[in-house]
């Protein structure tokens, strides 16, 4: 029994990890490679060139970006977005401060 809590909570965090790193493939990769490509980088977004502040969460959401953003978002195909979003729905949702 406590194997199986311990898994399911294993589980349960590494879901909402996974939407918060790089993917390895598919459409959220696409999404995230025309950011990076756009020359957006992780921890940068004190300068206006967040990866994930500045360009992923806009992109997913189909929001403006931060009045701080120095680099235009890239063309990415909203098929791609919707891809992304059925694959993984919490990709590009900035998480909730404790």
């Amino acid at each position: 029994m406590k194997n199986s809590i311990l898994l399911i909570a294993l589980m349960i965090s590494s879901s909402a990890f996974a939407d918060t790193v790089a993917p390895k493939e598919g459409p959220c990769k696409t999404i995230h490679d025309a950011c990076t490509a756009a020359g957006f980088v992780k921890g940068d977004a004190k300068d206006g060139k967040g990866l994930w502040v500045d360009c992923i969460d806009p992109i997913m959401q189909g929001t403006a970006q931060p009045a701080k953003a120095v680099i235009k978002l890239p063309a990415v195909d909203a098929a791609q977005v919707a891809a992304c979003k059925a694959k993984h729905p919490n990709f590009g949702t900035p998480k909730k401060k404790q």
